[in-house]
């Protein structure tokens, strides 16, 4: 079987792990945090969405099929997942970080690749690459720094976490959004965060005044 031959059957692939990682994100989304439903409905959507963020970067470079947006899109939607996933480790004092680290770093040479293949190779600025490498560049550089303190990580792996697995299945609405063309031009590449923003901001107030009764005064 040739290139052309294998590429539907990834396209199709990519799709149904998309629609599943869709539904049980957003089984864990709804649900008590940390109940038996939440860790199952979490742990498929982590896999489901990984493999098809993988499988949506694979695409984006072969031949006939390549895709800058896509490419980016998928590389900092990986970031988030890994990144969120493993900071459930974080709740445990003894940790190595080692791997952590190299993850963040190759996150923020992508960023900067990201930001700058347009302007270099291309001559203009590509909005949504520079949005997405912006981000990668602030949340990647935040977490290398946040390495420093084990102590930190302990207090604040769970924010880590949520954060960033909802920010994964905001990767995951905004790739179903564009393929599907929901919305024209670049809404469709920054309604889902924005919406997903306040969304993250609302858990993070969230736990902050669960972890400090003085702040919901």
């Amino acid at each position: 079987m040739n290139l052309e031959g294998v590429i539907p059957i990834l396209i199709y692939a990519h799709a149904a792990l998309g629609v599943v990682a869709l539904l049980t994100g957003l089984v864990a989304l709804i649900v008590v945090k940390g109940n038996r439903i939440h860790k199952k409905s979490g742990k498929i959507f982590y896999y489901t969405m990984l493999a098809s963020a993988i499988i949506a970067i694979s695409i984006s470079v072969m031949p006939n099929h390549e895709s800058d947006l896509l490419f980016g899109l998928g590389i900092f939607t990986v970031y988030l997942l890994i990144a969120g996933y493993r900071s459930l480790r974080f709740k445990r004092k003894k940790v190595s970080l080692n791997t952590d680290r190299h993850i963040s770093i190759f996150m923020i040479i992508a960023a900067v690749f990201m930001i700058g293949y347009p302007l270099i190779f291309k001559g203009q600025l590509n909005i949504v690459l520079t949005v997405f490498g912006t981000l990668g560049l602030v949340i990647a550089t935040r977490d290398l720094y946040s390495y420093k303190s084990k102590e930190t990580l302990t207090q604040k792996w769970l924010k880590l976490h949520l954060s960033k697995m909802i920010g994964g299945y905001i990767s995951a609405v905004t790739a179903f959004i564009i393929v599907n063309n929901f919305f024209s031009g670049l809404y469709g590449w920054f309604i889902p965060g924005i919406i997903g923003g306040f969304y993250i901001a609302f858990w993070l107030r969230k736990l902050n005044v669960n972890n400090n009764p003085k702040a919901a005064i």
